[in-house]
């Protein structure tokens, strides 16, 4: 092949050095002019770029063959041995020579650069060797045309620089900052494992696997693993650069053992990575009997990168990284990056280990303490629906009060799924008890914003220090229905509106005043009064319920779709179809909703007298108890009952200034209440046998089954339930029916 004459190369050769002057050195222009020294410099300076220069140096003739190149482009070893085999060959042998990964671009770059004279400067491409194994190197080009004095094209200058090495360090920093981004977004292993894995491939990897140890999967911390044991593996990630007929590894699910003497178990036992730069079919530990060592011979893999994952000193599993279509083998860079990695994913999936667990505890929390018992009351008639994720603790009761009276509980708590339900659990059992002692709805979000203010604690977060004030936040609304009179008394901490449905078919959202969530800010509850007449149907529930565009702070929304679903008759069908209609398909905590259609009770069901303050009163009280006890044929409580009401009313008599009130209320059990204007709450005491009195409310615990205080308007009521014993049927006529 031609090669320029001698004259005409040292023309080209001394080219490259007003170029270089005009990149910034200080040689003297080609007159010399003022210099005796000048050709001496030029000489000079064109011996150090071709002898001495640290950037690799090609120099192209117009025909763009390579017609020189200097020391340091001898140098590149890896890639041609020697480089001086390729002086005179075209411009595209030598990229294909140097494995150039865009040898079509760059081709037309240098005609470009020789036709306009424009250089082209920080050119990025890569370089990759023909040997076993590839070695790969990024450089950045300067490309630059050539001309004499007079203006004569003569060639082109390339000058390569390797920046191998700080591209890959921009290439880590990228990577992990897409890690912190991308990996980890939710609380579950299998999208973790895959995040991890769409981020390895092809950045660093042709395949990559996660396998998690199976026990990780039921949130169980295990322990290390031995060097000799099998433990079982369920794969949580997999991705590949092959198609789905290519790939030859194993699915997403699939479960099974690593054997012993493989780097898997090295790797898992050891916790230390192992890194395979070369792998072919006579590594030692291959077995192609194996189904997981034929799939990679299969594949044809050359080089692996097996890492274990571990974070906060649980061992979680193995990621594992293969290189089959990418030729250069995998070395200590990509090992210190991949540990990066893995670290990080490590801790996202311990975090989801962790929830997992939490969440299990939680929905058996949940599905024991979330429930309420199902108390027989002719107050309401109710239907429930509970959605149990494990996260957030709803809930919600129906207590029975005194009176033949019902409350209507439903709450919401917040927070870290285990907290959360073991605070609903606290909160339940702190209504209950507050329940009992017949406070209006207002006080009793008071007492239990009071409770709720102190930490709550519990085993599971005191062994880490921690306490539950700060973990967690709760709703609440309270209802309290009498059916005596059809009233109900409503209070809200917090939580949303409560829906009353008409038997007219209008729906409506109850205005009510919402205090603060319990155990925040200060604790401000309004009780809001209506008067509802039977078969109003009452909604509660909290916002878990409702899907997107639900709100209750956008009512016409809410109500409309209500309006749409509470035609039915039936409690149970209206339930459902609430539910198909408002509740996510996924809710993201615990959705509960109550419905509770309101009864009254007869007025032939309730008996009332208002007594004069005088101590006669006490026998024409205990006179009118019987009587209405016989009229309602319940003889046999007749004697208990005037007892009772004898010392009852004598108690009002002895403590209060006005007139008192007796009533019977013949319910799910007989209901006596005696009210006076009295604040002082008596108290049940043992008399001695030589006191003469003290003995009245005693005699009344032994003959109720409960009894109790309840705060009135003015003073308080007394009452004492007992017991309706229905009488056995004829056996005759049970005979005949």
């Amino acid at each position: 092949m031609a090669v320029p004459p001698a004259a005409g190369f040292d023309r080209m050769c001394a080219g490259v050095v007003p170029i270089f002057c005009a990149l910034g050195t200080t040689v003297s222009g080609p007159n010399h002019q003022g210099d005796p020294h000048g050709h001496r410099l030029d000489d000079a300076v064109l011996a150090a770029l071709f002898s001495q220069s640290p950037v690799g140096l090609y120099v192209l003739d117009t025909q763009l063959r390579l017609v020189r190149v200097n020391v340091a482009a001898r140098r590149i070893r890896d890639f041609l041995d020697p480089v001086d085999q390729l002086v005179g060959r075209s411009l595209r042998d030598v990229l294909d020579a140097f494995g150039v990964d865009r040898p079509e671009f760059i081709e037309r770059t240098a005609r470009n650069v020789l036709e306009t004279g424009s250089p082209v400067l920080d050119l990025h491409f890569y370089l990759r060797s023909r040997r076993d194994p590839a070695v790969e190197a990024m450089v950045s080009a300067a490309c630059f045309r050539l001309q004499d004095s007079d203006g004569t094209v003569l060639g082109l200058a390339v000058a390569l620089t390797d920046i191998t090495a700080s591209a890959r360090a921009e290439a880590r920093m990228r990577l992990l900052s897409q890690a912190t981004a991308s990996v980890g977004t939710t609380l579950d292993i299998f999208r973790t494992a895959e995040e991890l894995c769409d981020l390895a491939v092809p950045e660093l990897a042709d395949s990559v696997t996660v396998d998690v140890i199976d026990s990780v999967l039921r949130g169980e911390a295990p322990a290390p693993v031995a060097a000799t044991e099998t433990v079982p593996l369920r794969r949580a990630g997999f991705r590949s650069a092959a198609d789905d007929t290519e790939q030859g590894l194993a699915t997403v699910g699939e479960a099974g053992t690593y054997p012993f003497g493989t780097p898997y178990l090295q790797a898992l036992s050891g916790l230390a990575p192992v890194l395979i730069r070369h792998l072919d079919a006579d590594t030692d530990w291959l077995d192609p009997a194996r189904k997981l060592d034929a799939r990679l011979l299969a594949a044809g893999v050359h080089s692996m990168l097996v890492m274990p994952m571990r974070a906060r000193g649980v061992v979680l599993g193995l990621t594992c990284l293969y290189r089959w279509r990418n030729p250069i083998p995998f070395d200590r860079d990509d090992l210190a990056l991949v540990e990066l990695l893995t670290s990080r994913a490590a801790l996202s999936l311990d975090n989801a280990r962790v929830y997992s667990r939490e969440r299990s505890v939680a929905r058996i929390l949940q599905r024991e303490l979330g429930r309420p018992e199902s108390a027989v009351c002719s107050a309401v008639e109710t239907a429930h629906a509970y959605l149990p994720t494990g996260a957030g603790g709803g809930w919600f009761d129906v207590i029975p009060l005194s009176g033949a009276r019902i409350a209507l509980v439903v709450g919401d708590t917040i927070g870290r799924p285990l907290n959360a339900a073991a605070a609903m659990g606290q909160l339940r059992a702190a209504i209950a008890a507050l329940s009992r002692l017949d406070l209006p709805p207002d006080e009793i979000l008071e007492r239990l914003h009071d409770l709720a203010s102190w930490p709550l604690s519990l085993p599971e977060a005191t062994t880490r220090g921690e306490t539950l004030d700060h973990a967690w936040s709760a709703t609440c609304l309270y209802a309290a229905y009498d059916p005596v009179i059809g009233n109900c008394t409503i209070s809200s901490a917090g939580h949303p509106p409560l829906v009353v449905v008409h038997t007219s078919g209008k729906v409506e959202l109850l205005d009510i005043p919402t205090g603060p969530p319990l155990g925040q800010g200060i604790a401000q509850y309004t009780v809001v009064e209506c008067t509802l007449p039977k078969g109003s149907t009452l909604l509660l529930y909290n916002t878990a319920l409702l899907g997107n565009g639900l709100d209750p702070g956008r009512p016409p929304v809410l109500l409309e779709r209500l309006r749409e679903v509470t035609n039915t008759a039936s409690l149970r069908d209206m339930c459902d179809a609430i539910v198909d209609a408002l509740a996510p398909r996924q809710p993201q905590r615990d959705a509960v909703l109550l419905l509770a259609r309101t009864q009254t009770l007869d007025a032939a069901q309730t008996a009332s007298w208002t007594l004069p303050n005088a101590p006669e009163v006490v026998s024409q009280a205990r006179k009118l108890a019987i009587t209405q006890l016989t009229d309602w044929g319940m003889d046999d409580l007749a004697d208990g009952t005037a007892l009772i009401v004898s010392e009852l009313v004598t108690n009002a008599v002895r403590y209060a200034e006005g007139a008192i009130e007796l009533r019977l209320i013949r319910d799910q059990a007989l209901i006596c209440e005696v009210t006076d204007d009295s604040s002082t709450a008596p108290h049940l005491r043992r008399a001695d046998d030589s006191d003469e009195g003290g003995r009245g409310l005693y005699i009344t615990a032994q003959l109720t089954d409960r009894w109790g205080v309840r705060p009135a308007p003015r003073g308080k009521t007394i009452w004492a339930e007992q017991p309706i014993r229905h009488p056995a049927p004829d056996p005759a006529q049970a005979h005949q029916s």
